[in-house]
């Protein structure tokens, strides 16, 4: 424990301009006293007590309580929350905390220090004594409805992640601000908060190491980066509610770091072999004869399709569980996909949270029947506007709502009588609403003459006593949330402005509630959608994976979220919303393919291929079809008032949409390996280059090339209509994939010209094995029946390893039934060992070493044991 007098309180007896580096409110702010200390070999507890009333933006809470665990030899969790355990924390089921291994704090990599009075702490690297986190400097503000704290950073830092944004994926240090706020962003805006909130942020220090810290909290926030007046760095936490609940995961190497945040998250859900295959959607496809025609024309093409979309289109009336009579009649549809399923191809259709209130729809009344709204203060069921028209929304906390969200999916898609989907796309989740404010469809009495319910008399806590006295009259809206009687613990303090908080994070669709949920609906458990709100998206998420679960109890469900929290990895895929068909957001699908995969534990993610609004070109759209195929999930899909750009539309997407499907395919293998890896211990499936050149200062900010896999260095073209690409190699050793021409980087960037409009630069790093089939094939079903090449690639120490794993591609448990082999070679004799509960007839039909000394050695090698040979 460290007891000093703290940076901003000998400020405050300084000359005011001093006072200028921090907020107009800190001045008067004086934070908590340290008290009543406990402390174990893995532990420690204190109580936190105002010192003095501060009241920046809302009234402060008096009692706080700080515990701080050693959890894992990596993971130190300090937990700062109110006393009487009234403030809202994410709740269990949507995010379960991982268990404490109760390390010694003796042992650990990370240090926690602390001054009592007033309190502030920070977090240190045991190995070097380096400063993580520093709060030293100003005091913390925790507030009924504004939390605020700043940690100290080290000059012009190298800052990555902060959730779903379009900015660079190197964070700006200078005035720079991420609002996380879950919120439908079409064109997906720069500066702005999107679609998914992850509060994560990776610290990389170059050789000294990387670090994380991770936020536990779903409350609107502001996180701010910035500069003070004297040129010191920080960034500070602005959230109107919640509490802080971090942890900090050590690394040292980045990879290490993606792991750690993966066990606190949860591990990314396995996916099914077919859903790496290549995908076609539109939305304003007019008939099911037009979607049989897209697919006859993708065969005509020779481009292969393993998986057709439906969007709103095939709805009647566009409410979810049905179909348009005349344009999809169910009985053509189930034609369709049994057609697709007879050619090994898949289908997957979307569903929107938004239900239409039509009293003679039956997915609204039985959803009233099980009590699955969302309900105003005053009972009603709660009213939006969506696809549909007038809508009620589902409470994903009800009781109820999971037994009939399944029971709505396993009718309508029962594979006798419905459509037998292969997997789901939940979209609208943020949830967006279009109502643009809270003027639109407002409560179902007159909100003038509506008064809330008094919950029964009881005794006033310390903390409501203290926000009665401190709230004046005249700031109190009629709606603001009353907490009723008997509410579960850390669901929410009672007495707040659940619309119009006195601090307004900077939401770029306005107000908290604009064009969505209204803030303050109650969800059923008693919590209230202002500390709820990005929750939404995941909840909808995991219902929707539940009730696939028990459709088809045996298989891995695939489904496709457009709104995220942190963890939303261990039950969906992704796709980064609806961009445009421009070069610069073909561009940005690079830095939020690496902002997921590498930092948010989130793999199976990807772009909508040419761009979703406005209209696709011919060369940026085959560019775009290179470009996604070395991202995990591969869709091709754009609006209504698009233009058709289906790949085979272009003879040169054709073109290029024919190579990379078949570069993709046969390298699904290393990708599903890849993935694998990934849900079982949190490996980052694609990443930057200063993951593997930590020190290499050079790739701190690169933002247009990524590693697939560990091995395989992706470099396409990026510049508008240009044919060369400006590409790093760090000082490694690299071979060319397409020719197996060994490439010394020597840490500079070098430029490729002459590259085509069907070319994509792809380098083997050095010291790496790639298996990959030998041809590629139409579907994913034909191409597991096909046989193994694998490709050595030598270190400069003439070594290299690599994996395959293998499964039969779907079910949900394998177990004993799965291959893991690992490949070596040593510079002269290759080996083959590992597990082989996989049963298959595919063999190893030749062992291709890369090189100077380049050799290729002829099987077959069944994969059914080892085996190995000598040069």
């Amino acid at each position: 424990m460290m007891i000093m007098a703290p940076t901003w309180l000998l400020l405050g007896l300084l000359a005011p301009a001093a006072l200028a580096q921090l907020p107009d409110f800190a001045s008067k702010c004086r934070g908590y006293r340290a008290s009543n200390v406990l402390r174990g070999d893995s532990y420690l507890i204190a109580d936190l007590n105002l010192i003095a009333n501060c009241s920046a933006y809302s009234p402060d809470l008096a009692n706080l309580r700080l515990v701080v665990e050693y959890q894992t030899d990596t993971r130190l969790h300090v937990l700062i929350e109110d006393a009487e355990h009234q403030v809202y924390q994410v709740q269990e089921q949507v995010l379960p905390r991982p268990r404490s291994a109760n390390a010694s704090s003796e042992r650990s990599a990370l240090r926690f220090g602390f001054t009592e009075d007033p309190f502030t702490f920070n977090v240190t690297r045991a190995s070097t004594g380096e400063v993580l986190f520093d709060t030293s400097d100003t005091p913390l503000v925790f507030e009924s409805q504004f939390v605020w704290l700043r940690t100290s950073l080290p000059q012009n830092p190298n800052l990555y992640g902060l959730g779903e944004h379009t900015d660079d994926f190197r964070l700006p240090t200078d005035a720079y601000t991420r609002t996380l706020w879950n919120a439908e962003s079409p064109f997906i805006p720069n500066r702005n908060n999107l679609y998914g909130s992850h509060p994560i942020y990776f610290d990389h220090r170059g050789d000294s190491g990387t670090h994380a810290v991770f936020l536990l909290n779903a409350n609107g926030m502001d996180i701010n980066i910035g500069r003070t007046d004297t040129g010191s760095q920080y960034l500070d936490y602005y959230t109107i509610g919640g509490v802080l609940d971090f942890y900090f995961l050590a690394g040292p190497q980045p990879a290490d770091v993606s792991k750690q945040y993966a066990e606190v998250v949860g591990l990314p859900a396995m996916m099914p072999y077919w859903t790496l295959g290549f995908h076609q959607c539109k939305y304003g496809w007019p008939n099911v004869d037009h979607v049989e025609q897209v697919i006859a024309n993708y065969s005509a093409a020779g481009i292969p399709l393993e998986t057709v979309w439906g969007d709103i289109d095939y709805m009647e009336g566009r409410r979810d569980f049905t179909t348009d009579p005349s344009r999809f009649p169910m009985a053509r549809m189930r034609a369709l996909v049994d057609s697709l399923h007879a050619n090994n191809q898949h289908y997957i259709q979307i569903l929107d949270p938004g239900i239409s209130n039509m009293a003679n729809y039956g997915t609204y009344s039985r959803g009233i029947e099980s009590a699955a709204f969302l309900r105003n203060p005053d009972g009603s069921w709660y009213r939006g506007l969506q696809w549909p028209g007038e809508v009620v929304w589902p409470d994903w906390f009800a009781p109820g709502t999971q037994d009939w969200w399944t029971n709505e999916i396993r009718s309508f898609y029962d594979p006798t009588t419905g459509i037998d989907v292969d997997g789901l796309w939940v979209d609208m989740n943020e949830a967006s609403n279009m109502c643009g404010d809270t003027t639109c469809l407002s409560v179902a009495i007159n909100p003038a003459e509506w008064q809330p319910r008094k919950p029964p008399a009881r005794r006033q806590t310390q903390t409501e006593a203290i926000s009665s006295r401190s709230i004046p009259n005249t700031r109190r809206s009629l709606f603001v949330q009353r907490q009723a009687e008997g509410s579960a613990d850390k669901k929410g303090l009672p007495g707040r402005d659940l619309f119009q908080p006195a601090y307004p994070i900077a939401n770029h669709r306005g107000a908290l509630s604009g064009f969505t949920l209204w803030t303050n609906v109650t969800n059923a458990d008693g919590t209230a959608q202002y500390d709820t709100h990005n929750l939404y998206g995941t909840m909808m998420a995991t219902t929707t994976r539940n009730a696939l679960l028990s459709r088809n109890p045996g298989k891995r469900p695939f489904v496709l979220t457009r709104s995220t929290f942190a963890g939303s990895g261990a039950k969906a895929a992704h796709w980064f919303g609806d961009n445009a068909s421009t070069w610069e957001h073909y561009r940005t699908a690079i830095r939020q393919l690496l902002a997921f995969a590498a930092l948010h534990a989130m793999p199976m993610v990807g772009s909508d291929v040419c761009g979703f609004n406005q209209v696709a070109q011919e060369h940026m759209c085959a560019r775009w079809a290179l470009l996604g195929a070395f991202q995990p999930f591969y869709r091709n899909h754009a609006d209504i008032s698009a233009p058709d750009q289906e790949f085979y539309r272009w003879p040169l997407v054709t073109e290029a949409a024919k190579k990379a499907i078949d570069v993709r395919y046969r390298l699904l293998d290393y990708m599903y390996t890849a993935m694998w890896r990934a849900s079982e211990d949190g490996s980052p499936v694609a990443s930057p280059l200063w993951f593997w050149y930590r020190g290499d200062a050079n790739t701190f900010g690169l933002q247009t090339q990524w590693f697939l896999g560990q091995a395989l260095l992706i470099s396409p073209v990026v510049e508008d209509e240009a044919q060369s690409v400006s590409m790093y190699l760090p000082r490694d050793v690299f071979y060319d994939f397409w020719t197996g021409e060994r490439v010394d980087g020597n840490g500079e960037t070098r430029t490729v010209d002459g590259l085509g409009w069907t070319d994509i630069p792809v380098h083997i790093r050095g010291g790496s094995i790639v298996p990959l089939r030998v041809r590629s094939a139409n579907n994913t079903a034909e191409l597991r029946r096909q046989n193994f090449e694998i490709l050595v690639a030598p270190g400069s120490d003439g070594t290299a390893k690599g994996e395959l794993y293998l499964d039969d591609g779907e079910s949900l448990d394998v177990t004993g039934r799965q291959s893991v082999i690992s490949f070596a070679w040593d510079g002269k004799a290759f080996e083959a060992a590992g597990t082989f509960g996989f049963d298959t007839d595919v063999v190893v039909e030749r062992v291709v070493v890369l090189g100077e000394n380049g050799q290729t050695k002829q099987g077959p090698w069944g994969l059914r044991e080892g085996f190995g040979f000598s040069s």
